[in-house]
């Protein structure tokens, strides 16, 4: 899980209006067990920060006009995908997400972009969270970049668990995330079945699963593509 900051925002892109989940069922139309996690899950929701050419002088490019900023006040230290997911369905713009739980902070966001065969929907990819740390820990400015997909990119690669590799787009870089944690979780799994497997021949096969997975995960950290 990355350790990465997230950043200060500028004064004038202050937003800061609580926004209730009454709001969010109205648009995501969530079913009555995830609201209940809504309501379990969440304390409050803040709409703190709206990033956009007029309040942080950046232009829109690669249909990105707006990035909100929400902060969640948690009631739990883990926040259901779902919940998250739903907001999303609810804000047609990119969300960074700042989670706070017991005097911490982490943040979280998934890829978030027009779909291709409708441009009024909007396609959601996984979710990655950070560690979590204090909450009067400094945080930097922002970068300098020149639009706001540019900064969009350079959020997502800071709650994305491997390095960017060069010419590589931020779709392909998204998906090789997803794919390193399948694949971190499949050779889990392999290893678990190894700990309670007593046949020698299945126990041979096992193992080669898991030395395929291993150098899997080599490929996908790596910051260079193969040849």
């Amino acid at each position: 899980m990355p350790k990465g900051d997230m950043f200060h925002y500028p004064k004038q892109a202050e937003f800061n209006r609580v926004l209730s989940k009454t709001k969010i069922y109205a648009h995501a139309k969530p079913g009555r067990a995830l609201k209940e996690r809504f309501v379990s899950e969440i304390q409050e929701i803040v709409w703190i920060y709206k990033l956009s050419p007029e309040t942080i002088n950046l232009p829109a490019r690669n249909g990105i006009y707006e990035i909100q900023i929400f902060e969640i006040a948690l009631r739990t230290e883990e926040l259901s995908e779902g919940v998250l997911r739903a907001i999303d369905k609810a804000v047609p713009s990119p969300i960074i997400y700042q989670l706070k739980f017991g005097g911490r902070v982490r943040f979280a966001a998934a890829y978030k972009r027009h779909s291709e065969a409708d441009a009024s929907k909007t396609v959601i990819a996984d979710y990655f969270t950070t560690n979590w740390q204090p909450t009067a820990k400094p945080l930097p400015a922002l970068p300098v970049v020149l639009d706001l997909a540019a900064l969009y990119e350079e959020m997502l690669r800071r709650v994305l668990p491997l390095a960017r590799r060069n010419g590589e787009s931020l779709a392909a870089y998204v998906d090789r995330a997803v794919q390193l944690r399948a694949t971190e979780r499949e050779c889990r799994d392999l290893e678990a079945r190894l700990r309670r497997e007593c046949q020698f021949n299945r126990k041979v096969e096992i193992n080669a699963a898991i030395r395929a997975s291993k150098r899997q995960l080599e490929h996908l950290k790596h910051s260079e593509s193969s040849p």
